[in-house]
């Protein structure tokens, strides 16, 4: 079955770009989250830790 799709692959011309490009948006994207935890606000991030325990915004059953 590999051997199939690696056939069919082959036979594509510039198809050797996609793993490229599929790897550079893998690893732009999480260096961005890194950057964005290592650089967002402590206030805003126990806030958001907090959202799951607040039990203002419950309807009572």
């Amino acid at each position: 079955m590999l051997k199939f799709v690696k056939g069919h692959m082959e036979s594509i011309e510039g198809i050797e770009i996609y793993p490229i490009i599929s790897l550079l948006i893998f690893f732009i994207f999480f260096v961005v989250l890194f950057l964005w935890v290592f650089t967002a606000k402590k206030n805003y991030i126990e806030t958001v830790s907090q959202i799951p325990l607040d039990n203002s915004n419950d309807s009572e059953l």
